[in-house]
């Protein structure tokens, strides 16, 4: 029940602090780096969120990629072992398990080194909070662990400046990237830049070939370029055998190569993504739950 009565001077200063007080940036929360292995990273919170269940597979289950499987892998080892390491781009055809294949060589690498190294946490940075890099940096470099910073699906479009932040977190800084943390990203694009986005740069600058310099330049900072390019029918079903050992389904080989053959008409391409479909959906079929 109100009385009617006008608010007095000392109430309404009451309430204009209690809404300014809402509207104020909340306080970063503390990131425990000892909750999980794997984390993703909350620029709105400014914390780190731990994952307890990862989403990925077995490395041995990636398959037509050894080349690159274990160039990474090494790469990785290397790092976790505090010796020099680059950061590196995986790029090229989609569904060919470029992000598949970061988490599973974090988890390999992981194992091998437990209880005798740092710790090696995957952290996961979401495309839209590149520019918040620099406080995330600020987060790690002090820590007793090591970080392999992961962005899914990286690219730039029009007008988006956010790829100068990466550029400099990655070495053009004056500190550089802190000597704890290595940058993984995953894109369809060599460049990271649409195509024709560098060639309206040329085509519009007053020295052209500065202007491209200045956008592919960034890609220049991922010391390993690591392509992924479309299999082959042979390589197709290698993965879904390999699938099937692994979660040991019950088939007969001529029904699965007939029937994964059939799936990937449908969708008109092969790749692991396209593999992995027709593994759930067989699994589902055959009433067996997918647990290796």
């Amino acid at each position: 029940m109100t009385t009617g009565l006008p608010e007095t001077l000392e109430e309404k200063i009451d309430k204009l602090i209690a809404t300014i007080a809402r509207l104020a940036p909340r306080e970063p929360q503390a990131s425990d780096l000892t909750a999980a292995d794997c984390f993703v990273w909350s620029a709105e919170l400014g914390a780190l969120e731990p994952v307890k269940r990862v989403n990925r597979v077995d490395i041995t289950l990636i398959k037509s990629v050894d080349r690159v499987r274990d160039i990474l892998v090494e790469n990785t080892r290397r790092f976790a072992r505090g010796l020099p390491a680059n950061n590196v781009l995986l790029w090229g055809a989609r569904g060919m398990g470029k992000s598949s294949l970061v988490k599973a060589a974090h988890a390999a690498v992981y194992a091998e080194i437990a209880g005798s190294e740092p710790t090696l946490k995957l952290i996961e940075i979401h495309r839209e909070d590149i520019s918040s890099l620099p406080k995330l940096l600020g987060i790690l470099k002090g820590a007793p662990y090591r970080f392999i910073l992961f962005c899914d699906d990286l690219s730039f479009d029009h007008d988006d400046a956010s790829y100068k932040s990466l550029k400099a977190a990655l070495d053009g800084g004056v500190e550089g990237r802190p000597e704890n943390v290595v940058f993984y990203a995953t894109s369809n694009r060599r460049h990271l830049l649409p195509r024709d986005m560098i060639e309206n740069e040329r085509s519009t600058a007053i020295n052209p070939a500065e202007a491209v310099e200045e956008k592919v330049s960034l890609s220049d900072r991922f010391g390993l370029w690591l392509g992924f390019h479309k299999c082959s029918q042979d390589d197709y079903l290698e993965m879904i055998e390999g699938y099937t050992r692994y979660f040991g389904l019950k088939v007969d080989p001529e029904e699965l190569r007939r029937d994964a053959l059939e799936w990937a008409t449908t969708r008109g391409s092969r790749s692991g993504r396209v593999a992995w479909q027709f593994i759930q959906d067989l699994a589902g079929r055959l009433g067996q739950r997918l647990e290796g």
